[in-house]
């Protein structure tokens, strides 16, 4: 059966009882397989049959359970102008045509202007069928004048942050007042006699109702979203708030019915001040809790963000500036120095520094000519590059990249299914806790306002918020960071694995090695000069299909050696080759053949090293007289060895994994510092070799770049694939490499361990503070002797809950990969510091500067520190 995933984002989610409430109701529907939220991202990732649910059903059900939701993907907004307008009626065939495209989500066309604007998903409809629809109802469009991207829930998300503000002002600006009037007392302020308590209590009580309906107002969502909870019997923190709050007001209004009734006593009853100030502290705390989230998403709007709008397109009649929207693959497209590569391509002309920090992680700028394929989103360095699109939309690197950082996101860790079980019964359990609390202080002689005092503090306290965000906003930012380091992490489960990783699987070919072989060594037998050995075998093998023998070509062009000319070749399968070179019979091929046609090898220990090193031995006979051998390998990765280091240094095993023959892979083992080797495996037998190493114990990683690597990935613990391998290799892996480093193994694993340590912190924070704070709140301390907690300190105090667990998921923004690890051998040089340092530039904006002795103060001031070479200010 085959089934359909959608993410959609969930609006009006205040704790983890919302979270499960969300996830029931969804969970429920017939053909809805599995239904996840995060509570940081407000995310809903479900997955369902289409033929039995659909996306329209899915959202009656979480409007049913109280929230709203609409699909989270992004959007395109742009303005196209229209030819041929010429009434009312046009007009309307226009907005017609646009909006009965599937994917077109508005379109307002405006007669004077001849402009419609339109939304639409990218992903469902292109430009041009927009184009084709208007042209079909007998108008023209022009070229697009504006294009723009928004992402639908950071866009939500700011708007609900400016909401919150302008809520949480209204509040202050009422409570303030509020609570000046019934505390100023404490701080010697006096109210005069027709507002003072003791002689105009009516006026003091209509001025404290008129201060805080305002701020009932401004809060009036926590009731609406809290009571409807409370009916649907899945009570969340709005339930508690609604409940708290309520109860004061309505035994405020008590006492103002007292005080009408001419008891000016009564004013001890008001409690309208307590109220107004929870309100007000918990929208101070939601607003810095979605401020926080803003931050801890900024990951996915950051690469969002890295696709340029406009591109110049080469045509005919010369560049032309056009929407991304409207380019397809084949197009060729005109990059300047200090642009932006629009969609991944190839270069076709120019040779220039291109900057792939922003998506692959590394510093440095790679060089990028012609056949060099480039990434979208990068940035054009030195000089002017002209590329041929490969891929476009859904399918560039950077849209990938966004949407696995999303689907990771969203993405819930198994640690975080103890923080909803818990929710799930936490705030039935606190009300009674809290009903129970005042109940048992009236049984023992206490007065009705220090009950319902202890009633509310509790209910205002015990607020599930932080225990629903500390695993959410610690995933979100750690897989945000792994993306800005290059490593794409899909999500939280595959984050926990990495931290109890025991034994890494690397596989040979292209992971540990660099997967192209090379030429490592000419020796010659013969007395001939190494150069015209190199020579005269580049001669035979240009043009050559044969990995060894581009090999041997390359390295001839490498080294400059005199390029020769061979003439009637004659190809030997499986053996070697045959020329004529000049006056000169060439024969090139292995020992076997060389054997067979009864030629002898000089024997040496050189020869024999090269043999025991695993090398790939390419012999080179001239009119039947031996002259020497090439020897080739597949060259260990400059950084392989200093990753398997490091990898050792966290108390990992390495193992390698190949399917190479067993000399070459202990020779290639033994250079990488690598003990334990697994040889001669055959594809099918890899996932067979990784759960024997399961069974054995320990949490498996296994790393790898091709498709013999892909069922050995699926099998282990922990998939990592390197990302210069194949598409299968990645989709199957759990963790991707986007530079193709192994280095970022290590990378990868401590970022997994940063973040399930931070996880647990958040939630030790979340418990520890509800175990205290519910009893403090009961008034324990108080019957031993001790304070009782206010309700507002108790408001206070829960917003401020909510923003230190995300303030602590925050420092993960901070992670460092850590130090180079590589040591030098016994009679290696140091390296120097400088030389192994990688040199950043950046651009910070100076506020305050009014004169040239300031721009002399700042520069003076930046060349102080250790490690800065250049300022300029």
């Amino acid at each position: 059966m085959d089934t359909k995933q959608e993410q959609l984002t969930v609006a009006g989610m205040t704790c983890t009882a919302c979270v499960g409430a969300v996830e029931r109701a969804v969970g429920a529907l017939e053909g809805v397989e599995e239904a996840s939220v995060n509570f940081a991202t407000e995310t809903l990732q479900v997955r369902f049959d289409p033929l039995r649910s659909d996306l329209q059903r899915i959202q009656r059900a979480v409007a049913h359970a109280g929230y709203s939701a609409e699909p989270s993907h992004s959007r395109k907004r742009l303005e196209l102008p229209i030819e041929g307008m010429t009434c009312a009626s046009c007009v309307s065939r226009v907005e017609d045509a646009i909006l009965g495209l599937d994917g077109v989500e508005s379109a307002s066309v405006n007669l004077l202007t001849q402009r419609a604007s339109v939304s639409y998903d990218p992903e469902r409809v292109r430009l041009a069928a927009i184009r084709e629809a208007v042209e079909a109802a007998g108008y023209r469009a022009g070229e697009a004048l504006r294009a723009e991207s928004s992402d639908r829930g950071a866009e939500r998300r700011e708007e609900e942050r400016l909401l919150l503000r302008r809520r949480m002002l209204v509040a202050l600006g009422f409570t303030a007042p509020l609570l000046m009037l019934t505390m100023g007392h404490m701080a010697g302020l006096g109210l005069p006699a027709w507002l003072a308590p003791s002689t105009a209590p009516l006026a003091f009580a209509l001025v404290q109702i008129a201060l805080t309906l305002p701020v009932l107002v401004a809060g009036l969502h926590m009731y609406r979203r809290g009571l409807a909870n409370l009916a649907h019997l899945v009570p969340n923190m709005d339930s508690l708030i609604a409940i708290g709050t309520g109860a004061a007001v309505l035994y405020s209004l008590y006492g103002v019915a007292r005080i009408l009734g001419g008891d000016g006593s009564a004013v001890r009853f008001l409690y309208f001040d307590t109220a107004a100030a929870i309100i007000a502290f918990v929208l101070i705390g939601k607003y810095l809790e979605q401020a926080s989230k803003g931050r801890a998403s900024r990951a996915i709007s950051e690469l969002v963000s890295l696709q340029p709008s406009l591109a110049l397109r080469v045509e005919e009649g010369g560049d032309r500036e056009v929407s991304v929207e409207e380019i397809e693959p084949g197009d060729r497209l005109r990059v300047r120095p200090g642009e932006r590569v629009a969609l991944d391509g190839v270069v076709l002309e120019g040779r220039s520094g291109v900057d792939e920090s922003m998506i692959t992680g590394e510093s440095l700028p790679v060089e990028r000519g012609p056949g060099d394929p480039v990434i979208g989103g990068s940035v054009n360095r030195d000089s002017a590059l002209v590329v041929r699109v490969e891929r476009v939309g859904a399918d560039t690197t950077l849209a990938q990249i966004v949407r696995l950082v999303e689907q990771a996101q969203a993405d819930k860790a198994p640690i975080a299914r103890l923080a909803d079980q818990v929710a799930r019964y936490f705030v039935p359990t606190v009300m009674g806790i809290a009903l129970l609390a005042g109940l048992t202080w009236l049984l023992v002689g206490a007065s009705v306002s220090f009950a319902l005092s202890v009633f509310i503090a509790v209910l205002v306290v015990a607020c599930p918020c932080a225990l629903g965000l500390a695993t959410p906003t610690a995933i979100m930012v750690g897989t945000g960071k792994g993306a800005e380091l290059g490593v794409l992490i899909k999500g939280g489960s595959a984050l926990e694995r990495l931290r109890d990783v025991k034994v890494v699987l690397l596989d040979k070919t292209g992971t540990v090695t660099e997967g192209k072989p090379r030429v490592t060594d000419v020796l010659s037998l013969s007395g001939e000069e190494p150069d015209e050995i190199l020579s005269l075998a580049a001669a035979v093998e240009t043009g050559s299909e044969h990995s060894l023998g581009r090999a041997i070509a390359r390295e001839a062009e490498e080294r400059g050696v005199p390029r020769l000319t061979a003439q009637s070749f004659k190809t030997l399968p499986g053996r070697g080759i045959e020329a004529q070179v000049g006056s000169r019979r060439l024969l090139l091929g292995s020992r076997p053949l060389f054997d067979a046609r009864g030629m002898s090898i000089p024997e040496g220990e050189e020869l024999e090293a090269l043999s025991a090193a695993g090398r790939s031995l390419v012999f080179v006979a001239a009119d039947d007289v031996v002259l020497g051998v090439v020897g080739i390998a597949d060259a260990l990765r400059p950084d392989s060895a200093e990753a398997i280091e490091a990898l050792k240094g966290l108390g990992i095993e390495v193992v390698m994994l190949t399917g190479d023959n067993r000399p070459t892979a202990e020779a290639i083992a033994a250079e990488a510092g690598i003990e334990r080797v697994v040889a001669e495996v055959l594809p099918e037998d890899k996932a067979a070799e990784v759960l024997r190493l399961q069974e054995g114990g320990g949490c498996v990683a296994m790393v790898g770049d091709g498709i013999n690597d892909a069922p050995a990935l699926a099998q282990a613990d922990v998939g990592i694939a390197v990302g210069s391998g194949t598409d299968v290799a990645m989709e199957t892996a759990d963790v991707v490499l986007v530079k193709g480093s192994i280095r970022d193994v290590v990378t990868a694993i401590r970022l997994g361990r940063a973040t399930v340590r931070n996880i647990k912190q958040n939630l030790f924070w979340a418990f520890a503070y509800n175990a205290a704070g519910i009893p403090v709140a009961a008034g324990l301390l108080y019957a031993l002797g001790g304070p009782l907690l206010n309700p507002m300190i108790a408001a206070a105090a829960m917003a401020m809950s909510s923003v230190s667990v995300v303030s602590n998921a925050l420092r993960l923004r901070w992670f460092q990969p850590g130090p180079r690890t590589h040591l030098p051998s016994a009679g290696e040089p140091e390296p120097d510091a400088k030389k192994e340092a990688k040199m950043v530039s950046i651009e910070l904006e100076v506020e305050g500067m009014s004169c040239a002795h300031c721009v002399g103060r700042v520069e003076d001031a930046l060349r102080k520190l250790e490690g800065v070479h250049e300022v300029s200010v």
